[in-house]
């Protein structure tokens, strides 16, 4: 089924907040996605971890394959971890190693560096720490005092009576995305670190099929 969106304004750029967790830019015909982690399920058990059924990865390009069909976007930007950690990234199968270069063919693609993955491995696209296309920019994580800014990082979630869902965290500055990635946690939006950087009277923007959009509760 169609994923509805949100439609708003950063700092005169027309976006849709998708309810999948995907960002839509229409007049650049541009996809954004934060936060993939891809592997983590490698990574867990690599590190000693109770094992994780290993299908996140081929979900989540799954669900990311659902957006491209549905916007067909020229332009794809992955926000930051990508990948669990650069070990997750060398042992992506090669079946989910080719999903990601079909993906990639005959688009631009861009990797933000995060701070779990600083380089892609041998995988289509091009490398940035921070990449700007004015009005906005993206980055992996936020800085306070940016404008038109576009981060992660922080995998925000928002409770609206019993439930919690991942969330975008919109102000007049900057557009913080929820995690795309399916074993991905969050960040509650009261936690200090989220209330500090956003503006007193953000909002959090619920994903799901009806995406919703309430104050962000602090």
């Amino acid at each position: 089924m169609r994923m509805t969106g949100y439609d708003f304004t950063l700092s005169g750029a027309r976006l849709t907040a998708l309810g999948s967790g995907a960002l839509y830019w229409p007049d650049q015909n541009l996809l954004c996605v934060s936060d993939l982690h891809l592997g983590k399920s490698e990574r867990h058990a690599r590190r000693g971890g109770s094992a994780l059924p290993p299908y996140e990865t081929q979900d989540t390009l799954t669900r990311l394959t659902q957006d491209l069909n549905q916007n067909q976007a020229s332009t794809v930007i992955c926000l930051g971890d990508s990948f669990d950690d650069d070990s997750a990234a060398r042992a992506l199968p090669v079946a989910e190693k080719n999903k990601v270069s079909q993906l990639a063919d005959n688009r631009r693609w861009i990797w933000i560096t995060g701070n779990h993955d600083p380089a892609p491995a041998n995988l289509p696209g091009e490398l940035h720490d921070t990449f700007t296309l004015a009005p906005l920019t993206f980055r992996h994580i936020a800085e306070p005092g940016a404008t038109g800014e576009i981060s992660g990082h922080y995998h925000p979630k928002a409770k609206l009576r019993s439930t919690t869902r991942p969330a975008f965290l919109l102000d007049k500055h900057r557009l913080i995305m929820p995690a795309y990635g399916t074993y991905t946690g969050g960040l509650r939006s009261t936690d200090p670190s989220l209330v500090a950087l956003m503006a007193p009277k953000a909002i959090a923007i619920l994903t799901g099929r009806r995406p919703l959009a309430i104050p962000m509760p602090r």
